[in-house]
């Protein structure tokens, strides 16, 4: 039994020496920008009040935000850690609980936050397949910009110790192995995790641990796109731009996503997604390799870079 079961992961944090270069980025990268107390926080066209923060200083990875259930399920997480419970001085809100996971880095457990009103999705015409035909006397038209990012999907990180990491996250949140790495039969190096929601269909995986030759550090956040159509779209636009592309488009093995990863100004890799896989608790865990990991059902392979 864990101590909480969160519901989904709520926002990444960053740090960077130059807040308009990042507010550009993240402008090509298809989010909204408001600037909060010399930090930057950005938010898709969900709900949630923001998705990526920025601050100033050296560049690199600041924490991680997961969001709890209930202001409840925070202070049964905050009695079993021995934490304070803060106001969260950030859009939306709310509590927070601050924690420190095995490698040092800071995770952020969230409640009460006040949605943000829902911003317009893009206009979108049915596609026509050779088996449905849904678009008749009807053109169908993309229009050129940036991709219109909903929500964040989830983040990997890399870990010193998988097993150490693996049990740390799923004692405090509950967390559902989908697909473990394994290497050999005795050694698995990750695993893709999903929030226990019970029966409620959720994310292939919203953390992916795993035990880097890099050593511990951030590996990618990923942001869901309104589709195919926008992500492709997002593509020629960050393209367009001279932004620092790393690896897509294809579709992902593992989770079925259609990718496409981009870096930021200081090299953090960001992904944009669409149509991934869902499941609920009952679907269980399995195992996979490598191979499978780092493989694409199509697309480009997978560069150097990815690890």
């Amino acid at each position: 039994m864990s101590t909480i079961r969160i519901e989904d992961i709520a926002f990444v944090r960053f740090r960077a020496p130059d807040l308009a270069q990042m507010r550009g980025f993240l402008e090509d990268f298809g989010l909204s920008v408001i600037e909060h107390d010399e930090r930057l926080f950005a938010r898709g066209t969900g709900a949630n009040p923001f998705l990526h923060s920025t601050e100033l200083g050296e560049p690199g990875f600041a924490s991680l935000g997961l969001r709890a259930a209930s202001l409840a399920d925070l202070e049964a997480l905050a009695n079993a850690e021995g934490a304070d419970i803060r106001p969260l001085d950030a859009p939306g809100g709310g509590k927070v609980v601050v924690l420190s996971d095995p490698d040092g880095r800071r995770v952020e457990v969230v409640a009460g936050q006040t949605d943000a009103p829902p911003l317009p999705p893009p206009a979108r015409e049915a596609w026509n397949t050779a088996s449905a035909r849904l678009r008749e006397r009807q053109t169908k038209r993309v229009a050129a910009g940036p991709a219109h990012v909903v929500r964040l999907g989830h983040c990997v990180l890399n870990v010193a110790d998988f097993r150490a990491s693996e049990r740390w996250y799923k004692e405090r949140f509950g967390f559902i192995t989908s697909d473990e790495i394994a290497l050999t039969p005795e050694f698995s190096v990750g695993a893709f995790m999903r929030c226990d929601r019970g029966a409620t269909p959720t994310d292939h995986h919203t953390l992916f641990l795993v035990q880097s030759p890099k050593g511990p550090g951030f590996n990618h956040a990923a942001f869901e796109v309104a589709d195919f159509d926008d992500l492709m779209a997002g593509h020629q636009a960050l393209k367009e731009a001279g932004r620092h592309a790393e690896w897509g488009v294809g579709r992902h093995i593992l989770g079925s996503q259609v990718f496409d990863y981009w870096r930021d100004p200081w090299g953090h890799t960001l992904e944009h997604w669409t149509d991934g896989d869902l499941f609920t608790a009952a679907d269980g865990s399995n195992v996979a390799s490598l191979a499978e990991l780092m493989g694409v059902q199509w697309g480009p392979s997978a560069p150097p870079t990815m690890g």
